[in-house]
Protein backbone atom coordinates (compact mmCIF):
# COMPACT_ATOMS: atom_id res chain seq x y z
CA UNK A 1 0.00 0.00 0.00
CA UNK A 2 1.43 3.38 -1.01
CA UNK A 3 -0.18 6.33 1.18
CA UNK A 4 0.78 9.71 -0.15
CA UNK A 5 0.23 13.12 1.39
CA UNK A 6 0.33 15.55 -1.26
CA UNK A 7 0.16 19.66 -1.35
CA UNK A 8 1.62 22.72 -1.93
CA UNK A 9 4.08 22.75 0.84
CA UNK A 10 1.87 24.74 3.45
CA UNK A 11 1.75 24.50 7.19
CA UNK A 12 -1.89 22.50 6.83
CA UNK A 13 0.01 20.13 3.95
CA UNK A 14 2.58 19.39 6.52
CA UNK A 15 0.66 18.74 10.04
CA UNK A 16 -1.55 16.83 8.08
CA UNK A 17 1.57 14.36 6.80
CA UNK A 18 2.46 14.43 10.75
CA UNK A 19 -1.19 13.40 11.46
CA UNK A 20 -0.85 10.42 8.89
CA UNK A 21 2.26 9.47 9.51
CA UNK A 22 1.66 9.03 13.56
CA UNK A 23 -2.01 7.15 12.65
CA UNK A 24 0.07 4.90 10.57
CA UNK A 25 2.25 4.02 13.16
CA UNK A 26 -0.47 3.77 15.84
CA UNK A 27 -1.80 1.51 13.58
CA UNK A 28 1.33 -0.86 13.53
CA UNK A 29 1.65 -0.56 9.83
CA UNK A 30 5.02 -0.87 7.81
CA UNK A 31 4.32 1.49 4.95
CA UNK A 32 5.91 4.64 5.06
CA UNK A 33 3.43 7.88 4.13
CA UNK A 34 5.10 10.01 1.47
CA UNK A 35 4.96 14.06 1.42
CA UNK A 36 4.66 15.67 -1.73
CA UNK A 37 5.09 19.65 -1.43
CA UNK A 38 5.65 22.65 -3.04
CA UNK A 39 6.08 22.66 -6.71
CA UNK A 40 6.14 18.78 -7.35
CA UNK A 41 2.97 18.76 -4.94
CA UNK A 42 1.66 20.75 -7.26
CA UNK A 43 2.10 19.48 -10.31
CA UNK A 44 0.63 16.19 -8.55
CA UNK A 45 -2.46 17.41 -7.92
CA UNK A 46 -2.96 18.85 -11.10
CA UNK A 47 -2.20 15.32 -12.36
CA UNK A 48 -4.35 13.74 -10.01
CA UNK A 49 -7.11 16.37 -10.85
CA UNK A 50 -7.27 17.52 -7.11
CA UNK A 51 -9.54 20.56 -6.56
CA UNK A 52 -8.11 21.23 -3.20
CA UNK A 53 -5.14 20.32 -1.29
CA UNK A 54 -4.04 18.75 0.99
CA UNK A 55 -4.88 15.42 -0.52
CA UNK A 56 -4.74 11.81 1.22
CA UNK A 57 -4.07 8.94 -1.61
CA UNK A 58 -3.52 5.42 -0.74
CA UNK A 59 -2.14 3.93 -3.91
CA UNK A 60 -2.74 6.64 -6.81
CA UNK A 61 -5.92 7.52 -5.82
CA UNK A 62 -7.63 10.04 -3.57
CA UNK A 63 -9.03 9.50 -0.96
CA UNK A 64 -9.88 12.34 1.13
CA UNK A 65 -9.47 16.30 0.71
CA UNK A 66 -8.82 18.80 2.88
CA UNK A 67 -7.70 18.57 6.88
CA UNK A 68 -8.44 16.83 9.49
CA UNK A 69 -6.68 16.77 13.25
CA UNK A 70 -8.76 13.53 13.80
CA UNK A 71 -6.46 10.88 13.41
CA UNK A 72 -9.61 8.07 14.30
CA UNK A 73 -11.04 9.17 10.83
CA UNK A 74 -8.03 9.29 8.65
CA UNK A 75 -7.30 5.81 10.62
CA UNK A 76 -11.09 4.46 8.85
CA UNK A 77 -10.12 5.92 6.04
CA UNK A 78 -6.46 3.92 5.61
CA UNK A 79 -8.52 0.84 6.90
CA UNK A 80 -11.05 1.41 4.27
CA UNK A 81 -9.01 2.16 1.15
CA UNK A 82 -5.79 -0.27 1.85
CA UNK A 83 -4.85 -3.49 0.81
Amino acid sequence: MKIQVIGSGCSTCKKLYEVTQKAVDEMGLKEKVEYIGGPDGIQTLIEMGAMSSPVLAIDGKIVMTGFTQDMEKIKAIIKLNGK
